[in-house]
């Protein structure tokens, strides 16, 4: 946090009465006894040319200097007194005090502007009189001209009365200034802070989404393998007496699977680990979480070229060009699968074409999971500005045997996301002969090149 003086209007910053520190009070105390003393003094020379008491014009005097005490609180005040005793010759100290402290205040400019000019009318008649006044006592031959006299004494009030008012104008406008960059300043943190607080919640969003894409990835690249695995493992079992030449083929199907899975489960966690290579040991930078769905990206695209037929996915992962292959793999594992293409294929964006194989590989493993040995019909239709793909099953044969994979619940949910994301529609709902089906349609402009 910045410090920026908004707490000098917090509870207990005040000092005494109307003083905000306890030094300025001392320091106006200060002032006035100085003008008491002054005022005082005044008094007594004032009351012997008045012919009363001289403790009466002392009294006087120290009650009048002590006025410069609430200065701060009642600028106004001080100036009208010290106006009122100008033709006593008393409250120099206090005029000049007075008159900075009221144009330094928050007092409107017209008040400022007409008791500056009271103040300077006064002590304007004082001086032209007590000069007339001395220069007439002291003549001996010198005749001052007409002028002289309003001209000396213009100079005289002008000198005493400008400079305060003028430092005090320029005091209060660097007040106001800096008061106006204090709460400026405050304005500004306050923004600053919700800025962080809302880039934060951006950033929070963002890992989170990221964590949802790397688990989608994940999900869909180990789990439909691992799903084949079971099924191999269950037929290598149920075959293994009857005929043996089946069941090695099938046991070197898992094989293959396995060392697969395993394969794109080392470049994953590969990718958690390495640390990137400009970064320092003493200052290790976290990995992003990006790379994780590209590695995954990547491990998809070495799962379908290693595949025994042999993959067609594109440079970013495995694509439409894959399904045959995919489909493949599921009759392997015993399911009736059914192929069929509508419209002229042609180059799709990487990411579209990614995300329509996601969703085909991620029904058939729902098949393997919930239908097993039920029939299987992919639909993938080109059409002029989207790619459309439905995966239906009819209901589960009784003679197969349930292997009992278990289901995480996140499957339908990935292709969802995927689809949603790409500006798509997917639907999924169980059908009426007893099956379920899988719909999902993309837009084709949305993926980019």
């Amino acid at each position: 946090m910045t410090a920026t003086g908004a707490d000098r209007d917090a509870p207990g910053a005040r000092g005494w009465w109307w003083w905000a520190r306890r030094r300025s009070a001392v320091f106006d105390g200060a002032l006035a006894l100085v003008s008491a003393v002054e005022c005082a003094a005044e008094g007594v020379a004032f009351a012997g040319r008045a012919g009363v008491p001289e403790g009466a014009g002392a009294l006087l005097g120290l009650l009048v200097g002590s006025v410069l005490l609430v200065r701060r609180r009642w600028p106004i005040a001080v100036v009208l007194v010290s106006v009122a005793v100008a033709p006593a010759e008393m409250g120099f100290l206090m005029g000049i005090v007075g008159l900075y402290t009221l144009a330094a205040s928050e007092v409107p400019r017209r008040y400022t502007a007409v008791l500056a000019g009271m103040a300077t009318v006064a002590v304007f008649v004082v001086t032209a009189v007590e000069m007339r006044r001395d220069i007439s006592a002291q003549a001996d031959g010198f005749d001052p001209n007409v002028w002289y006299v309003p001209v000396m004494a213009l100079f005289m009030t002008l000198g005493l009365n400008a400079p305060p008012v003028l430092f005090g104008l320029y005091i209060g406008a660097r007040r106001r200034l800096m008061e106006s960059l204090r709460e400026r300043a405050d304005s500004l943190e306050q923004e600053l802070s919700l800025l962080a607080d809302r880039a934060e919640q951006r950033a929070q969003w963002a890992r989170q989404e990221e964590r949802r894409r790397i688990a989608r990835e994940m999900h869909d690249v180990v789990a439909h393998r691992v799903s084949l695995m079971v099924v191999h493992a269950a037929a290598l079992q149920a075959v293994a007496l009857k005929d043996p030449q089946k069941a090695v083929k099938n046991a070197a199907l898992v094989g293959d699977m396995g060392r697969q899975a395993l394969t794109e489960l080392r470049e994953m966690l590969g990718v958690l680990r390495e640390e990137p290579a400009a970064v320092s040991p003493a200052a290790p930078a976290a990995v992003p979480l990006a790379a994780v769905g590209r590695a995954a990206a990547a491990a998809a695209q070495a799962a379908a070229s290693g595949e025994a037929a042999g993959g067609a996915g594109t440079g970013d992962g495995p694509g439409l060009g894959a399904l045959e292959d995919l489909c493949e793999q599921s009759r392997l594992a015993g399911a009736a699968v059914e192929l069929a293409v509508l419209g002229e294929a042609r180059p799709y964006p990487p990411e579209v074409g990614r995300t329509a194989y996601r969703v085909v590989q991620e029904a058939l493993t729902n098949v393997h999971k919930h239908a097993p040995g039920a029939a299987v019909v992919v639909r993938l239709a080109h059409r002029e500005a989207e790619v459309a793909m439905q995966v239906e099953n009819g209901p589960s044969d009784a003679g197969v045997a349930d292997v009992g994979l278990p289901s995480g619940g996140n499957g339908l949910v990935g292709m969802k996301e995927r689809v949603v994301r790409l500006g798509g529609v997917f639907v999924s709902g169980p059908t009426d002969a007893g099956g379920f089906r899988v719909s999902a349609v993309i837009p084709v402009g949305t993926g980019g090149s």
